[in-house]
C-alpha cells in the first residue's frame, strides 16, 4: 500500500502532479476516499494555514498548496459522492455586486475546499438575490462574501439583510472578508463571522457550522 504521508508532503509543498498521482494510486488500491481527505489532505491544508499565520508561508505558497489539493480532490470528489459522504459544510462564495476582484475570493474558496467544505463559487459581481438563491438550491449553511472596493461594501449589508428575511434565517450564516473589511464592520451589519485572511476563514467557517478540524 502507498505511504500516503507523501500525499500530505506533496500538497504542503505544492507538487500538484505528485498529489494527483498519489491520489489516483490510493484510489486504485481501494483506500477509503474519506480517510484520504481526513487523514492527509485536510491536515496538509491546515498546516499550510498555520504556516501562513506564522509568516512562514505567504500567499504564493498558499496558492500552490491549494492547487495541489484541488488536483487530488478532482479525483477523490466523485468517489465521495458515490459513497454519500457529507462535507463539513456547504459554502456559497463570491465577490459582492459591483466588485470584480477575485484573487482573495479564489484563495478563500480553495482553502475552504481544502478544509473539507463543499464550495459553490458564484464568481464576481454577485447580487444578494443570487447568493440566497444558490444557498437555497444547494442546501448551503454558509455564505462567504468578499469585497476589495470600499464602494461595494454596502453589498455585504444587503446580503445579510436578505438572508435575515429569507426562510433560511437562523440556519444560514454569513461570513465576510476582504482588504477593507474589519470586525467592527461585520458587527455593524450583523454578519455572523469575519476573517482577515484565507486561513482564518477556514477556522471561522468551521466555528459557524459547528465542526472541528479532522
Amino acid at each position: 500500500m502507498t505511504d500516503l504521508s507523501t500525499l500530505y508532503d506533496a500538497i504542503l509543498s505544492g507538487d500538484h502532479k505528485t498529489a494527483r498521482s498519489l491520489a489516483q494510486t490510493a484510489l486504485d488500491e481501494n483506500t477509503d476516499p474519506k480517510s484520504i481527505v481526513d487523514k492527509y489532505m485536510i491536515p496538509a491544508m491546515d498546516e499550510a494555514g498555520r504556516r501562513f499565520e506564522a509568516n512562514v508561508f505567504y500567499v504564493p505558497e498558499l496558492l500552490i498548496a491549494a492547487r495541489a489539493m484541488k488536483a487530488a480532490m478532482e479525483l477523490i470528489r466523485p468517489k465521495l459522492l458515490e459513497n454519500h459522504v457529507e462535507p463539513a459544510g456547504r459554502v456559497v462564495v463570491g465577490t459582492v455586486q459591483g466588485d470584480l476582484h477575485d484573487i482573495g475570493k479564489n484563495l478563500v474558496a480553495s482553502m475552504l475546499e481544502g478544509g473539507g467544505f463543499e464550495v459553490i463559487d458564484l464568481g464576481v459581481d454577485v447580487s444578494p438575490e443570487q447568493y440566497v438563491a444558490a444557498a437555497t438550491e444547494h442546501g448551503a449553511n454558509l455564505i462567504a462574501l468578499s469585497a476589495l472596493l470600499t464602494t461595494t461594501m454596502p453589498g455585504m449589508r444587503a446580503v445579510v439583510d436578505l438572508v435575515k428575511q429569507s426562510p433560511a434565517a437562523g440556519d444560514l450564516k454569513v461570513m465576510i472578508g476582504g482588504a477593507p473589511i474589519t470586525q467592527t464592520y461585520a458587527d455593524e451589519i450583523g454578519a455572523d463571522g469575519f476573517s482577515d485572511n484565507a486561513s482564518g476563514a477556514v477556522n471561522e467557517a468551521r466555528r459557524l457550522v459547528g465542526v472541528t478540524a479532522a
